[in-house]
């Protein structure tokens, strides 16, 4: 029996820079058209009737790049919430966003922070942004509060589950991801959503991000459809953990 449409997406957006090279493009250019590709996905995503879509759009590790090209991301990601996100919102989107969002400049902070608050009452597919995100400083920040309430003596040791763990990570109250897409070949999760993509399946294609278009997402769901989810069992299980 195939796998019905994932609820959960999540994408590593990967390849802005060498696609642009290739073209004879300035890299800046490659995120230029990388956003292109983040809207019609979303448009997809919603069509397929996905619930949860995460993209990778900034990791803790990028903020060591040059700091001309981190300043024209964050100009880049501030335009795109001034001309794109009414439109988002009034299509029944829930904006959301994970990471350690106190690292970016205040006043993407504030845009971010209102597009939440905006479209929190959505019933439509979540939209989450992962930027200054860290999978790992995510676990520590789990562990942390939870320690913390362990002290205080409103969580009990014993009573530590994964559930529990989970309910104190930035995705508390969504799925996991049944499907992690990576673009540009590369072979690796770099430090995304470590926790939650324990049992998730892995999609890699050779296109870089600006190349990811409709097509190509459509070929990552069909590939899903055709997996066998055993977790852990001798039987396959369609359509998620059982």
């Amino acid at each position: 029996m195939a796998n019905p449409i994932p609820q959960h997406v999540a994408i590593i957006m990967d390849g802005n820079g060498r696609w642009a090279k290739r073209q004879g493009l300035l890299r800046v250019q490659g995120h230029e058209v990388g956003v292109q590709r983040v809207e019609e996905i979303i448009k997809a995503a919603q069509e397929k009737g996905i619930r949860y879509l995460t993209l990778y759009a900034f990791s803790k590790e990028n903020w060591r790049r040059p700091k001309d090209e981190v300043e024209f991301l964050m100009g880049l990601l501030s335009s795109y919430l001034d001309k794109k996100i009414d439109a988002l919102i009034k299509n029944n989107c829930v904006f959301n966003v994970i990471g350690e969002i106190e690292d970016l400049p205040s006043e993407l902070q504030k845009k971010l922070v209102r597009a939440m608050e905006v479209s929190r009452s959505n019933t439509g597919l979540v939209v989450t942004f992962a930027l200054s995100y860290s999978g790992r400083r995510e676990i520590l920040r789990a562990c942390r509060k939870i320690a913390e309430k362990t002290v205080e003596g409103s969580l009990k040791p014993a009573n530590i589950t994964e559930d529990v763990f989970s309910g104190n990570l930035y995705t508390a109250g969504m799925p996991d991801p049944e499907l992690l897409i990576r673009t540009s070949g590369e072979l690796r999760v770099s430090n995304f959503l470590l926790w939650q993509i324990s049992y998730a399946e892995l999609y890699i294609t050779q296109k870089f991000w600006p190349e990811f278009t409709r097509d190509e997402f459509e070929k990552a769901l069909e590939d899903y459809k055709k997996r066998e989810r055993r977790f852990g069992d001798t039987c396959a299980v369609s359509g998620g953990k059982t």
